[in-house]
């Protein structure tokens, strides 16, 4: 290192060194920045506590009870507020209330405010409210806010059914119980979906006529469920109400799901599913039902007056006051598998999904009348909106032959008072005397047709080749005209019978009147009756013997074989033999009727024996076949006489001689072209 260079490094250090002397701070400015440091830290420490106390004090209050953050009992001035004997108290939702020592007022520590609004109805204490009438009881659950179990007073299963004395007290039906019992509301809000049955109620008011759950989700919103029943009536009225939601909720998609799982209450359970499903009506139109034999769904198509949960006797039915708007609007049945524990218990599930069709979210409300009753025909007429259309009498003409004579009548001699087995065969007899002028025409076309049926065999002798199949059927008519009989006279008064036996086909296992009713061995008309219970099921015929079918099989075979003569065996190759197929019938009927109504097999048993004991009355005391026979045979002179000489003939037998005409030249030209 050179001089030069040692002393510039010399110079540098004077000068930093003279620098850093003239530059240090006084004792004075040293003071000054240290109070502007502790000034800082203060202030930092007060904004903390400030936004903590602004935290504390926007925690909101749900009724007139404090909802804080929880804290430990050491670190906080608040201690459980206990009853006269010693006990926590719990708010409405189960909640341990604290009373703060600083305030005295009543507060819930819970671990945040969320939890607090949006309860789960699995934390809470099942709270249990009963509503309840001369006619049902309606058991309701804090769990949702919803119905939890339904008995129907007067009514009882068939597993409980025993002959009792009128003040003898009876086991009430269960219609569904809370194991899938479900109404809620179903809706979107800040993207997240709600399903009211899974959070918990508070009950705001509960009276003997009335009940009130809610439950309340912040900011001013709520969600209710009103509840009401008055004496007499096999329904309660159901409001629900959404406040304060306007802006989160949009109201065309704010659904009510129902669904439940409803029981067996009949001896029969197959029988009892064949005729349970979901109905619902469509507005301004007809009633229409999902699948009774299998598995259905359906999605609205138009708005919906009502919907109801039907089984064989006794069905729940909402009818809105306002239609279920038909957008979202669903229907759903299921049954059970095979073997499952329910496969025995349960009829089926039953699940619905309807639109509210709510104006708005902000103060809207939805009011319905929710039944829960017994299948009755005027019962269910009496709410005026088309639900006795649940009730299957047929369709047509066989529903209008029920609803305004067979039943009628029926209901008439029912309520006198007697067994409703007489009441069943009065009604036979009513129907057969008005029918007696057509069983007269059908025994005096029958006695015409068996003294015919010699001259219509001599011509199918005559005719046996079947190109001569106009001949035969132009005599044969001749033969008909002359005489005065005709082969259609048996069959028009039958085919005015037809209509009736189908009607009551359909009214007998559909009315409510022959539940649990006895007559002879029958214990219950409205089911099949048994005289041996075999132990084992045979295929389409089932585990028990009917006595009635048997009887109704029987008559109606007795009846077949009366009527044989009248029968002619077929006159083409390959054409069924009537004979046959009508004494395959009454077998076919031991099985189809085996599991059916025995006030059905009753009166079909009945009334074939009438028509057995009339035709057999007009043939010994009103109709004379020989007479008949003469008769006849002066007509037919007569008519021969009058066609000789005027040589007039009807209009179709010239069309018969036309057709006859043409198959002979087509014949002609069929043989010149070989």
């Amino acid at each position: 290192m050179d001089r030069n260079t040692l002393i510039g490094l010399g110079l540098i250090g004077v000068i930093l060194a003279l620098f850093t002397y003239f530059n240090q701070p006084t004792e004075a400015e040293l003071a000054a920045e240290k109070e502007k440091q502790e000034l800082a830290e203060k202030k930092k420490e007060e904004e903390a506590k400030s936004k903590e106390a602004n935290d504390q004090s926007e925690e909101d209050k749900t009724d007139s009870t404090q909802v804080i953050e929880d804290q430990t009992e050491e670190a906080t001035p608040f201690i459980v507020k206990k009853d006269d004997e010693g006990n926590p108290v719990m708010d409405s939702l189960g909640r341990t209330i604290y009373i703060d020592t600083i305030t005295d007022q009543d507060t819930v520590l819970v671990e945040n405010k969320e939890a607090a609004q949006l309860a789960s109805a699995d934390e809470i204490e099942e709270k249990i409210i009963t509503l309840e009438n001369d006619k049902i009881q309606v058991i309701l659950t804090n769990k949702g806010g919803g119905v939890k179990k339904v008995y129907l007073k007067g009514y009882q299963t068939y597993s409980d059914y025993e002959p009792k004395n009128d003040n003898e007290e009876i086991e009430p039906l269960v219609l569904f119980e809370s194991d899938k019992a479900t109404n809620q509301l179903v809706f979107n809000k800040d993207g997240k979906k709600i399903e009211t049955a899974s959070q918990a109620f508070e009950i705001v008011e509960s009276s003997d006529d009335k009940v009130v759950f809610a439950a309340d989700y912040g900011d001013d919103q709520r969600i209710e469920h009103h509840y009401s029943i008055e004496p007499g009536q096999y329904h309660m009225e159901y409001t629900v109400k959404m406040k304060g939601f306007e802006g989160a909720v949009t109201p065309e998609n704010v659904r009510l799901n129902w669904s439940v799982e409803l029981l067996k209450t009949e001896r029969l359970l197959s029988e009892q599913r064949r005729t349970s499903t979901v109905f619902f009506k469509e507005n301004g139109g007809s009633y229409d039902y999902l699948s009774e034999f299998s598995d259905d769904e359906f999605a609205a198509e138009t708005d919906v007056d009502w919907v109801a949960f039907k089984q064989s006797y006794f069905s729940s039915i909402l009818m809105p006051k306002t239609p279920f708007a038909k957008s979202g609007t669903t229907f759903k049945i299921k049954g059970y598998a095979e073997g499952t524990e329910k496969d025995s218990t349960h009829i089926k599930q039953y699940e619905s999904m309807m639109n509210l069709d709510l104006e708005n979210t902000n103060d809207a409300r939805a009011t319905m009348t929710w039944f829960f009753g017994p299948n009755k025909y005027e019962l269910l007429s009496s709410y005026e909106n088309g639900s006795e259309d649940i009730i299957n009498l047929g369709w047509g003409l066989f529903r209008w032959i029920n609803v305004y004579a067979i039943q009628p009548i029926f209901n008439w001699l029912a309520g006198f008072g007697i067994n409703l087995g007489l009441a069943i065969l009065l009604l036979t007899l009513i129907v057969k005397l008005v029918l007696t002028p057509i069983q007269w025409k059908m025994y005096s076309s029958s006695a015409k047709m068996r003294i015919l049926k010699p001259e219509i065999e001599e011509i199918n002798k005559k005719y046996p080749n079947k190109e001569d199949a106009m001949k035969k059927q132009m005599e044969t008519m001749t033969l008909y005209r002359e005489s005065g009989a005709s082969p259609l006279s048996g069959c028009v008064p039958m085919l005015i019978q037809m209509p009736i036996l189908f009607a009551v086909f359909r009214f007998f296992p559909s009315s409510f009147t022959l539940r649990q009713e006895g007559f002879l061995w029958a214990e219950d008309l409205s089911s099949y009756d048994s005289i041996v219970d075999l132990g084992f099921n045979i295929p389409f015929y089932g585990d028990h013997i009917s006595l009635f079918t048997l009887l109704m099989a029987g008559t109606t075979l007795f009846y077949t074989v009366m009527n044989s003569s009248n029968m002619q065996q077929p006159s083409q190759p390959g054409m069924p033999n009537m004979k046959v197929i009508m004494y395959i019938f009454p077998i076919m009927m031991i099985f189809f009727f085996n599991n059916y109504a025995s006030g059905l097999s009753f009166y079909y048993f009945v009334s074939t024996l009438i028509s057995i004991l009339t035709m057999l009355a007009i043939k010994k005391f009103f109709v004379n076949e020989e007479k008949l026979k003469a008769k006849m045979a002066a007509r037919k002179e007569s008519k021969q006489a009058q066609g000789g000489k005027k040589g007039k003939k009807s209009k179709f037998q010239e069309r018969l001689e036309e057709m006859q005409k043409a198959q002979q030249e087509k014949m002609k030209n069929k043989n010149k072209k070989k």
